[in-house]
């Protein structure tokens, strides 16, 4: 089987096509490190995506990654319940990356994916030096997500086709 994956970047704000409706949905940043909800979110999100290659990885390992000070997390909630999940990671370059993005099971095909993703871009460029956001997807992820990705203004910039 091949799966094609999508690398889509924005090298200025200005081209950030922001969904401003929330519809309800708030968006707040896990300040604290905690490594058990990066995993948990990883597994909740990304168990329909096929997200598996990070779930057989140590504890040591998870904590190293969630408390690397260039990887931060932000969990979206509707009426008290986690709807979805982003993390970047940035560098010194001035790349910051949308590591992880995804709405849970639930939460899909509510108009919620718009507004989160916007807000995901909003708070990588309010990351000091940042002067790229990037962020990649592939053929297994849901139908809408390079739409989504697209329609707020990236712009892809490299495909690849891999065999799993």
């Amino acid at each position: 089987m091949s799966v094609t994956i999508f690398y889509l970047e924005m090298s200025s704000p200005e081209q950030l096509n922001e969904k401003k409706d929330a519809l309800g949905l708030q968006i707040v940043e896990a300040e604290i490190d905690e490594f058990r909800l990066n995993k948990f979110l990883y597994q909740l999100i990304g168990e329909q995506w096929q997200w598996h290659d990070k779930l057989l990885l140590s504890d040591e390992h998870w904590q190293q990654y969630v408390s690397s000070p260039n990887l931060r997390t932000w969990v979206a909630y509707y009426q008290g319940t986690i709807a979805g999940y982003f993390e970047l990671k940035s560098d010194d370059n001035g790349n910051t990356e949308v590591v992880y993005f995804g709405l849970a099971p639930h939460f899909i095909g509510k108009g919620f994916g718009g507004y989160m993703l916007s807000q995901a871009i909003k708070n990588a460029w309010a990351i000091p030096n940042t002067k790229r956001v990037w962020v990649h997807t592939c053929s297994l992820d849901h139908q809408s997500a390079l739409l989504n990705y697209q329609a707020r203004g990236f712009k892809l910039y490299k495909t690849e086709l891999e065999s799993v």
